[in-house]
């Protein structure tokens, strides 16, 4: 094999070899930097240089140096951030599932104590506090669309644990209204994330 004329083939030849070991198709890779298939086509034939910020972005994908794309090929293991996207989704839903598992435990628990009501209040609560627990995990490894979704689920899970409270527990006209009041909130949360973007 003849040796790279200059950077671009360098560049070229190493974002082949690494998406190669990797076991990311060109699409996959793609994905994974918001740009066409085409784009990375035509960096892996060196007909263009993609941009420092995403020579970086392909960096962080690879687990690697910057330095291990723009220099001789070495032989270098590649563990692609594919695996770890995997595993913190895997987190995440352990995390979820283990809060609906404690609330089963209670419900199951305070079903045995007599003259006790309202035992599925547990269940109301999971999901306040699952959402929580989503909204943490989204901040940590998510992106905006997953940290505004997981915010509109607190603010609503609290407004329907707040309004089932109410309306087991006091006489106050009007509880419905409590979900209106939130409307306004929601809005602010959707502004808030657009307001981000354009930012």
């Amino acid at each position: 094999m003849s040796e790279p004329e200059d950077i671009k083939d360098i560049i070229a030849e190493n974002l082949l070899r690494f998406r190669t070991q990797a076991n990311l198709t060109q699409a996959q890779l793609a994905e994974l930097l918001n740009y066409s298939d085409k784009a990375v086509s035509k960096w892996e034939r060196g007909e263009s240089i993609p941009d420092i910020r995403v020579l970086m972005q392909i960096a962080g994908i690879y687990n690697i140096k910057l330095d291990d794309l723009v220099s001789r090929p070495a032989e270098k293991e590649v563990k692609p951030v594919l695996h770890k996207r995997k595993k913190r989704l895997l987190i995440t839903l352990l995390s979820f599932a283990l809060v609906w598992f404690i609330a089963t435990g209670m419900f199951v628990i305070l079903n045995y104590i007599p003259d006790l009501q309202h035992e599925y209040l547990c269940f109301v609560c999971a999901a306040f506090v699952s959402s929580i627990v989503l909204t943490v995990f989204s901040v940590l490894w998510g992106n905006r669309i997953t940290n505004a979704i997981s915010c509109s689920l607190i603010l609503w899970s609290l407004a329907a644990m707040i309004f089932t409270f109410l309306y087991l527990f006091t006489e106050i006209p009007g509880r419905w209204l409590l979900f209106v009041a939130a409307c306004p909130f929601e809005v602010l949360i959707i502004l808030w994330f657009v307001f981000r973007k354009v930012k």
